[in-house]
């Protein structure tokens, strides 16, 4: 059976912290605020699987209340969902992807980005795309006070 999940998540920018998303640290004046690393990218595409799978969400897996995920690298929590999957017979067919941001610019980051997540979920790179936008200034996006990210992902399950 195909199945198809959808992901979303947000975080606001918070001084002091380092932006990471799909585990690429990217220049910029702020962080994301968040009881983990609070990489979106990462976040959204774990959802994306996790609904697939109709399995929950990032916050039953991995709840803010846990300690044990203070601080805890995405990409890490996603090789966990990913694992997650195959406990459920699911194999890993595409994951697509996109960030929205003002600023900073992340077309730079993006092989990058792709090479990290295909290592993560043990699919090809070629089956991931990470996609940017802006926010056309309009909203908390446009203002520059976070960034989100969404992500669709198809898995196969067999059984």
């Amino acid at each position: 059976m195909i199945r198809t999940g959808i992901g979303f998540d947000t975080h606001r920018f918070a001084k002091g912290r380092k932006l990471v998303l799909a585990g690429v640290t990217i220049k910029h004046k702020a962080g994301l605020d968040g009881h983990s690393d609070a990489d979106v990218l990462c976040h959204a595409i774990a959802d994306a699987l996790l609904g697939a799978m109709a399995d929950g969400d990032i916050g039953t897996h991995f709840p803010n209340t846990d300690e044990a995920w203070k601080d805890a690298c995405s990409v890490d929590l996603l090789k966990r969902v990913a694992a997650r999957v195959k406990e459920l017979h699911g194999s890993i067919i595409n994951v697509d992807s996109t960030i929205v941001a003002e600023q900073p610019r992340v077309a730079p980051y993006t092989a990058r980005m792709r090479a990290n997540l295909s290592h993560a979920l043990g699919i090809k790179v070629d089956h991931i795309s990470v996609k940017a936008t802006s926010a056309e200034r309009m909203g908390a996006l446009g203002r520059e006070e976070g960034i989100s990210a969404m992500a669709v992902a198809t898995v196969e399950q067999k059984g």
